[in-house]
């Protein structure tokens, strides 16, 4: 396959990813999302995850019909990435899409919700053992010791078995046998070519060949500034040649530490002149020291590979092959480990839980939006059906209506109505990608497009066309589709819009889809499909701090009402210029002055309450 073959890669992008890193490299990289690869490539972060994302599951972002549910998308994976244990982990998490197999959703649910149980499961002392662990394991950037070390602290941990299979089929000492051997190398060493790639030895892994490194550098150092070495020597005394060579055998023997029998060894017969003479005699010992510090660094590395387990592939040898894969398993152990981990952490922080997959609706039992910090009212919504409900026929706010195809969400000004939708479109995305939700309970169908349409504050033709340009085709599509869209009469004159919103609805019942559609003009709709229902949200006063007081969960089959009384009352009493309050005192009049002021007494006598 060739890299223009990739989503989003062009001949200039393809010319920069071959250059780094060669043609197999960045395929590789692109197969296995390897985020960090293409950015040390010269590829924007942003750029690479949107690649990768479309590489490793394109079908799956068909799922993402609008800006607006991209946006959801993008904010769900930041709010993962936040607890990722590692780096790549963050990567890995970015580049989740929507998936298109029930299976796949079933099996990485089954692993997400079996390592969170498992990281709940440790004491505090464990769980900063692990921390610490992968800490380390990202300062050394990934590298197989501190993969090793990790997989040895999830051992002792006891993350080892369930979703950590992997880590527990390790034996614990070769992983330490692997530690030591690996403390000696310095990056990482190629598993496909263990018996005869190159290892790099790490200073202080052996006293030999640190001083003869110490030597050769010492000597390359002197070989690179010649002539200032025979000025030391030729101190205008010298007048002889054999006393100027011996002064500079001694000289580089006590510059480089190296015997000055070996120095002399490798001094030319034959010289031209004393620079001649000098230079030769670096040069040359620079040479013949690098070359013992080659013959000795193999030596080492021989031992190293011994230490890993011998040279033996494919199950050669018995026991020999299998310790050649211990590394490569380590690393790729702790890889999806703290993959796992890092979702896990993220559900156990927003108290997620296992939807039940089904073939048709969506319906959350005290679900929660994950975007909102602090105490939130949790809400229970549903359309299509489920099994949520309780007595046939009869609605609560523990069992939402089943059966129906559309509601039409209507109510209070900031009574919650977007952030419902929000939530939804949430639980719908975390769903299709195998991870929990943040509800108390769900049942979640599967979605081959969620439209997710944000209210527009602007009001012309052209945001009004590209709006239904937005959400009309993905509606008549074949497959399933959620639509989720937020007040349509913002972008259209109000009767026009109630005419538009009606088809919306009957289009939506008629191509089997299902939606929530959020709006104040309720009243205006023609009369709705059986499959339709309309639900409402309700504004209840003002607290003693004048705030607005809202119940946030939706009253079924009920219009809301917006309840201008309880804004124009916080207005006139917030109001410190005596005209202005007038004004809003006019108000007052128009929309119920007997309303405003019952509004403001209650709020009143709450406040005498306190």
């Amino acid at each position: 396959m060739r890299l223009e073959d990739y989503w989003g890669i062009g001949p200039k992008t393809s010319e920069r990813l071959v250059s780094a890193l060669g043609t197999s490299r960045a395929i590789e990289a692109i197969e296995s999302a390897d985020v960090r690869a293409l950015v040390d490539a010269g590829l924007h972060r942003g750029r690479a995850t949107r690649i990768l994302r479309r590489a490793n599951g394109e079908a799956g972002m068909d799922v993402l019909a609008t800006g607006d549910t991209r946006s959801v998308y993008d904010d769900l994976l930041s709010l993962a990435a936040g607890h990722a244990l590692t780096a790549h982990a963050a990567d890995r998490i970015r580049v989740l899409t929507p998936l298109t197999d029930r299976e796949a959703v079933e099996e990485r649910l089954d692993g997400v919700v079996a390592a969170r149980d498992a990281w709940e499961g440790l004491d505090e002392a464990d769980r900063e053992r692990v921390t610490e662990a992968f800490d380390a394991y990202d300062d050394a950037e990934g590298s197989d010791l501190a993969a090793v070390e990790t997989a040895l602290a999830l051992r002792e941990a006891g993350l080892d078995d369930g979703p950590f299979e992997a880590v527990g089929e390790l034996e614990a000492e070769r992983l330490r046998e692997a530690a030591d051997a690996l403390a000696d190398v310095r990056g990482s060493i190629d598993p496909t070519a263990i018996e005869d790639g190159e290892i790099e030895i790490a200073r202080g892994a052996d006293a030999e060949l640190d001083r003869l490194r110490d030597q050769r550098d010492a000597a390359e150092g002197l070989a690179n500034s010649a002539f200032d070495v025979l000025d030391a020597v030729r101190d205008g005394s010298l007048r002889d040649f054999e006393a100027l060579e011996a002064a500079t055998i001694d000289h580089v023997a006590s510059e480089t530490g190296v015997d000055p029998a070996t120095v002399r060894s490798v001094a030319p017969d034959d010289a031209l002149d004393a620079a001649d003479f000098v230079s030769a005699t670096l040069r040359d010992l620079a040479a013949e020291l690098e070359a013992e510090v080659g013959e000795r660094e193999a030596a080492v590395a021989a031992d190293v590979r011994e230490r890993l387990g011998g040279t033996a592939t494919d199950g050669e040898n018995g026991e020999d092959g299998a310790r050649d894969g211990d590394v490569a398993r380590a690393v790729s152990a702790v890889s999806d480990a703290a993959f796992l981990l890092s979702l896990a952490r993220f559900a156990a922080a927003y108290d997620l839980v296992r939807p039940t997959l089904v073939d048709d609706g969506i319906a959350v039992r005290n679900a929660r939006n994950p975007f909102i910090a602090g105490d939130v009212q949790p809400v229970s919504y549903a359309v299509g059906t489920h099994s949520l409900a309780g007595d046939a026929g009869v609605a609560s706010v523990d069992a939402p209506p089943t059966g129906d195809r559309v509601s039409v969400l209507t109510g209070a000004n900031s009574g919650g109505k977007t952030t419902l939708l929000e939530t939804v479109c949430a639980v719908a995305l975390l769903a299709s990608m195998g991870l929990p939700v943040p509800a108390e309970e769900a049942q979640v169908g599967s979605f081959d497009r969620i439209v997710f349409h944000r209210r527009h504050a602007s009001f012309n033709a052209g945001v009004l066309e590209s709006t239904l340009k937005s959400v009309v085709p993905p509606l008549v599509e074949e497959g399933r589709t959620l639509m989720l869209v937020d007040e349509f009469e913002a972008i259209t004159e109000p009767g026009r819009a109630a005419d538009l919103l009606n088809g919306l609805v009957t289009l939506t019942v008629e191509r089997g889809a299902l939606g929530v559609y959020v709006t104040h003009l309720a009243e205006d709709l023609s009369p709705l499909p059986d499959a339709a229902r309309i639900d409402g949200i309700f504004a209840e006063g003002l607290t003693n701090d004048l705030e607005l007081r809202v119940d946030y969960q939706p009253r079924f089959g009920t219009v809301g009402k917006s309840t201008p009384e309880f804004i124009v009352s916080r207005l006139v009493a917030n109001a410190s210029d005596r005209g202005v309050r007038a004004g809003f005192e006019h108000l007052a009049g128009a929309v119920g002055e007997e309303a405003v002021q019952r509004t403001l007494s209650d709020a009143e006598w709450a406040g005498d309450d306190d």
